[in-house]
């Protein structure tokens, strides 16, 4: 298992348009990938699951990752979110 933290930098946090791209992201890999922050956990390959964690600005998230390709699955994540969010 891998895992990485990153804390939010987007002003609006993970709202509609980014959690679309990370659900998006997500789905190229085999590997469960899940988000931990606000003291909730989702699935980052189900949208309403990313929107309901309410992250805002400057919160925290943990990104696990576990499974075939996990290796390149964590690489894409890390960039995604120091690219997007």
């Amino acid at each position: 298992m891998k895992e990485f933290q990153f804390t939010i930098n987007d002003p609006v946090g993970i709202h509609a348009r980014p959690a679309g791209l990370l659900v998006k992201k997500a789905a190229e890999f085999q590997s469960n990938i899940t988000i931990n922050g606000n003291g909730k956990s989702a699935d980052a390959k189900k949208l309403i699951k990313l929107m309901s964690l309410g992250i805002k600005q400057g919160m925290e998230i943990t990104c696990q990752i576990e499974g075939e390709d996990e290796d390149i699955a964590c690489e894409a994540m890390i960039n995604f979110f120091k690219d997007n969010l």
